[in-house]
């Protein structure tokens, strides 16, 4: 009998299946018993079968917080496949994953080290566990206007001024697949005897090419959480978090994502990772070649289009490599910003970006992608620059207020989420402390958060943007005409 090489099984995805097939009479939740109760539109859409696999933690299935089958197996797999020396599987997304890195590193008042441009998650994170930021500036592209990675001599500043960090934590890569020199980064990190926690969020293909990117955890990283269902093929919100050495305590993670993870998992969001690891582990070195293939023809067909220009790979201490599935095109030679230009692409020529900035345009070309969408991607942006290649340019557009205006912390994030507060009309909170996250979405990355000052820049390119389309998410007013702040 032939044996099948490990990283063919798929335990987990097997296990539920059996489940599914299995007949019998269910008194466990879901309340709609296997499909039985499922609304007939949500089935005409869906499927029957689907729900079928929609199951609770079964004797069968094993249990996500103390795993001894099947998701063990299954997490154990992906830890080989990814090169780390133990995986947890996340329902929640990398937002649990990356509150968990903080909450395992750092307790209340401790210092951790982090870009200024970090996700979301990560403010949640100094929330919940009430560490105190020490914010780097990221290097600044002023031609596309973005930020890039923080550079190894701002980390080494700031150990030199807080050598008391618990932790560093870093992007990589950015939202525009930009990556920093993580290797001298985690030697810097190393040198302080502190762990390295990196939001991989776009990066969990890295593995899987000689041509893409250094992953995180062979760059160096001691902890590393993957947005598995960004680039790779899970399901939406199914993410996977990975530790190697002996900096981070496994068992402070796992108490970590008991606190931030639903009790009731989704089994299907579970096996999803499960297949789409096996699926990367068997075939994603041809998956990657062909995604890059398709990234190389619509980088050469939409560089030759007049008026648009592309990121482009570059060295900098800020900018080491870049993912080349990750396409961002500069509109603003076409008199546009990036927030007209989607519009345009996604109402009227059937292209709908990931994400739009000042001047840019941002789009994920996964393993997902054909040639027919990249024919339609250059398609729209050659009929969109014919169009507006005369456009008169608004300068007041290109107000360069996105990266650099100041910031001060006065108390921590924790501290001024849980104090008093009043609400303030907007015009009325400059240098008040900031009681709310104040975030433009996507790509995530907050403006104002708790604890921090409040700018009359960071205000005013606020209200520039939501006037451009930009919804802005996190604070209790997300039409902008009041703000929450710590009261005097």
């Amino acid at each position: 009998m032939m044996l099948i090489p490990i990283q063919h099984q798929t335990p987990l995805l097997d296990a539920i299946k059996a489940c599914a097939a299995h007949h019998h009479a269910p008194f466990y939740t879901p309340g709609h018993k296997r499909g039985e109760g499922i609304s007939q539109p949500l089935a005409d859409l869906l499927g029957a079968r689907v729900f079928q696999a929609d199951l609770t933690e079964l004797a069968q299935l094993d249990s996500l917080f103390s795993p001894q089958g099947v998701i063990q197996q299954a997490q154990a797999l992906a830890a080989a496949a990814f090169g780390a020396s133990q995986t947890w599987f996340l329902v929640n997304g990398s937002t649990c994953g990356i509150e968990a890195a903080i909450l395992a590193t750092c307790g209340t008042g401790d210092k951790i080290i982090l870009p200024r441009n970090v996700h979301s998650s990560a403010i949640a994170g100094l929330i919940l566990s009430g560490a105190m930021p020490i914010f780097v500036n990221p290097e600044y592209d002023p031609v596309f206007d973005i930020a890039h990675s923080i550079t190894p001599k701002a980390v080494a500043d700031a150990l030199q001024q807080h050598p008391d960090a618990k932790a560093v934590l870093t992007v990589y890569p950015t939202y525009y697949g930009v990556c920093g020199d993580l290797v001298a980064i985690a030697q810097i990190t190393h040198q302080y005897d502190i762990p390295l926690l990196v939001d991989e969020a776009h990066g969990a293909h890295f593995t899987f090419h000689p041509q893409l990117p250094t992953p995180a955890l062979k760059a160096g990283a001691d902890l590393t959480v993957q947005s598995i269902h960004k680039v790779l093929g899970a399901m939406t919100q199914a993410s996977m978090l990975h530790i190697q050495g002996k900096r981070i305590d496994s068992d402070r993670v796992n108490k970590a994502l008991q606190l931030v993870q639903s009790t009731s998992p989704s089994y299907i969001l579970l096996a999803s990772l499960d297949a789409a690891r096996q699926q990367m582990a068997i075939d994603g070195h041809n998956l990657m070649s062909r995604t890059l293939e398709l990234a190389d023809i619509a980088r050469s067909k939409i560089s030759q289009i007049p008026g648009l220009s592309i990121l482009p790979p570059k060295i900098s201490p800020g900018f080491k490599e870049l993912d080349k599935t990750r396409l961002t095109v500069n509109v603003s030679g076409l008199g546009l910003t990036g927030f007209e230009a989607e519009e345009i692409l996604d109402e009227k020529l059937g292209v709908t970006a990931e994400f739009a900035s000042l001047q840019n345009l941002t789009f994920i070309i996964s393993l997902g992608n054909t040639i027919a969408d990249i024919e339609q991607l250059v398609q729209g942006l050659t009929i969109l620059a014919q169009k507006y290649q005369n456009h008169q340019i608004n300068n007041s557009h290109y107000h360069h207020l996105a990266i650099n205006w100041e910031y001060s912390m006065q108390i921590s994030p924790r501290e001024a989420f849980f104090a008093a507060t009043e609400t303030l009309p907007i015009e009325q909170t400059s240098d008040r402390i900031c009681a709310e996250i104040v975030c433009p979405y996507p790509p995530g990355i907050p403006v104002l958060m708790p604890g921090e000052i409040i700018t009359h820049d960071a205000l005013k390119y606020l209200q520039q943007i939501q006037a451009m389309g930009v919804f802005i998410s996190g604070c209790a007013d997300t039409s902008l005409h009041t703000l929450k702040v710590v009261k005097n």
